[in-house]
């Protein structure tokens, strides 16, 4: 089962299985770094990559938008995009980092999440 939910020409977008609304971007094109994109691709990145964060941003009501880029275990190019709230399980650390507590969160509905979104990238 792909956890893809979104894609066009030059990026792909799929879920991260977690416990807050967590996307991350792709490109289609295969590169390992962000010298390795050409121009459109890495501008429609960083414009997708914004939309995701106000998207979350006006849908989620976060403490916190968390914007990661690295890729030591997936070497392909990628955005991750996270919605952080006091009461999930790893706040103020980041979702990689020591569990802090067993989450307490009661959010939207991730289909609603995404018809949004996907109204703010058509």
């Amino acid at each position: 089962m792909s956890n893809k939910i979104y894609e066009e020409p030059l990026l792909y977008i799929e879920v991260e299985k977690s416990e807050i609304p967590w996307l991350k971007i792709f490109p289609n094109a295969t590169v390992k770094e962000w010298s390795d994109c050409d121009t459109s691709t890495r501008e429609r990145l960083f414009e997708v990559m914004l939309i995701v964060e106000k998207q979350m941003r006006a849908y989620y009501q976060p403490e916190k938008i968390n914007i990661a880029s690295f890729g030591n275990y997936v070497p392909q190019l990628h955005i991750h995009v996270m919605a952080r709230f006091q009461e999930d399980s790893y706040y103020p650390e980041s979702m990689w980092g020591v569990k802090q507590r067993d989450a307490k969160l009661t959010l939207p509905s991730f289909e609603g999440f995404l018809s949004a979104l996907h109204k703010a990238l058509s």
